[in-house]
Formats: C-alpha cells, structure tokens, sequence
C-alpha cells in the first residue's frame, strides 16, 4: 500500500519490530530519517533511508517521529535527554511512540511535548516480529481523534487492526491489558502441550488437532510450534515481557486488582529469567514448566 503522497518520516529505534516497520515505510514511498542505538541494520542502511547521528537531527528534518525502543526510561531519554527529539520539534510536527511502556508516564510525555507545538500519539502494537514482517500488526492508539485520523494512511503501512482507543495513554493501556492475555494464553499453551507430551502423545500433532477446535489462537499457532520445536531466538524477549507485566502488576496494585494468573506468570518468567533465559523468546516459559515436573515436550513419555 502506498500513501497518496510522500512524507518525511523520522523513524528511531531499529530492532526486531523497528527494523521490518521501519522497511515497510520505505517500501510505502515515504522519505525516512533513521537513528539507532546500535549498528543500523543492512535492510536499512542499503535503501534510501537518511541515517542521523541523534535523535535531535530525526525531529529537525521529519514532520512524523515514531519511536520504538524497549522501555520507559528509553523513551524518556530519546525524548528529552541531550540531542533528543524535543530540541528538534518544531510547531505541527506528530511524534507517534509505539513502544510499550507507562500509560502513566505516556501522559506526562505528551504533555511536554505538546506544550512544545507538536502533537502526540500513544501508539503501542501487538503482533510480534511476525506480524511487523508482514505488516500485519494490530495498533492500539491513544491520542486526539484528528491527529489520528491524519496519521492512518502511516499506520496502514504497518498493520491491519487499528483502532484508537481512546485519549493519551488509552494506547498503552490497552497495550498491557494485551499482554496480560498473551502471557496467560502462552501459559495455557504450555500447560495443554506439556501435559499431551507428559501423556504420551505426539505434541506436534496434539497442537495441529488442537488449531482445528475452540483452543485455536495465534500463540497457538506460533508459539506453540516454537514450543514444539524447542526454538529459543526471539521473537519477542521474555525479559521485555515481564517488563509488561511489572506495568500491569503495579497498576494493579494502584488500582487495587487482584491479578493472580498473571502473578503466576511472571514468576514463570523468572524462573526462565533465573536460568540464563532473559533473552529467550516468550514462548520459552514452557521451559519453567518443563523443569518444574521434570519433563521436556519431546522426551519419551
């Protein structure tokens, strides 16, 4: 899909979702202004991508900054340290944060940024490296309904289901209520395949029976082939995860929920975490299971 017009597009943050999003612009006929923490991948570097050297020359040369980095203080710092996107906005321009961090500290974000000229979407996807190769990403967003509005043909370009939510933060919010669901379905997953195994029958072929019937789901799907398959690689990292869930577990708490299932599986993630396994790919928490009861989904039963 190409938008009706060119834009300048600033796009800061190039890992394993930024990198195929970031692609996707380009191919959409769009002029990007790159910056990463690392080594700018091949992808990005051979097209016609402009690479600057902060995150200050990102917001100078584009009307559209998008942010994708792994936490908060990420965001923060991109945002506002020295050379960041503040000191090069000017009035009219959009900074769209699709990383997955605070709701509360989104609001605060956008305040200082708006009071600055510009305007600000929270915009947080689900989907994994998967759904960002193929564009098929769902987009929570939080934020004014114009400026959203403005920014769809962009959003098009990266994913299929996009919804706003609602106001700033709304996005986030919605992000980790995501998460929260991913967690406990990979949780049941890994429950279901382990005990098939543990039973005696042939995992691969319980989780294809199972894609047929109402436990269908794309973790199913995904993960519980990676699952299978004892595949590691992320994906999306466990110790991002958990980051997930600190924020719905101390919103929690705020908030005065009671979460159990989701306690549970963060402490399944520690487990994974205590074994060296932080940058495993989520579905990986099948591995806590699997040494709790001394079993792996594979062994002869």
């Amino acid at each position: 899909m190409t938008s009706p017009s060119p834009l300048k597009i600033g796009f800061i943050g190039l890992g394993i979702m930024g990198t195929p999003m970031a692609s996707h612009l380009i191919r959409g006929g769009h002029q990007l202004y790159v910056h990463t923490r690392g080594k700018v991948p091949p992808e990005i570097a051979e097209s016609r991508a402009t690479q600057c050297t902060s995150a200050r020359g990102v917001a100078e040369r584009a009307d559209i900054v998008i942010t994708m980095l792994p936490d908060t203080p990420d965001v923060a710092a991109v945002l506002f340290g020295e050379g960041g996107v503040a000191e090069g906005l000017s009035r009219g321009k959009v900074v769209i944060d699709m990383s997955s961090i605070s709701p509360v500290e989104t609001k605060d974000f956008a305040r200082r940024i708006e009071a600055l000229g510009a305007d600000y979407l929270d915009a947080p996807v689900s989907g994994g490296d998967v759904g960002a190769k193929n564009a098929t990403l769902s987009i929570m967003c939080g934020g004014k309904p114009e400026v959203f509005d403005r920014m769809q043909p962009v959003f098009a370009l990266m994913g299929k289901n996009i919804t706003r939510v609602g106001g700033t933060g709304d996005g986030q919010t919605c992000k980790v209520a995501n998460q929260i669901v991913v967690a406990l379905t990979i949780n049941a997953v890994a429950e279901g395949l382990l005990f098939a195994a543990r039973a005696g029958a042939d995992a691969a072929k319980v989780r294809e029976a199972l894609m047929g019937g109402l436990a269908t789901s794309r973790i199913l799907d995904i993960l519980g082939e990676r699952m299978v398959q004892r595949k590691t690689e992320p994906g999306f990292r466990i110790a991002l995860h958990q980051k997930d869930l600190n924020l719905a577990l101390s919103s929690a708490r705020t908030l005065g929920l009671a979460l159990p299932a989701t306690a549970t599986a963060q402490q399944l993630f520690s487990a994974c975490v205590a074994q060296g396994g932080a940058g495993w790919d989520h579905s990986a928490m099948v591995r806590a299971l699997e040494n709790l009861s001394n079993f792996e989904i594979g062994q002869t039963a």
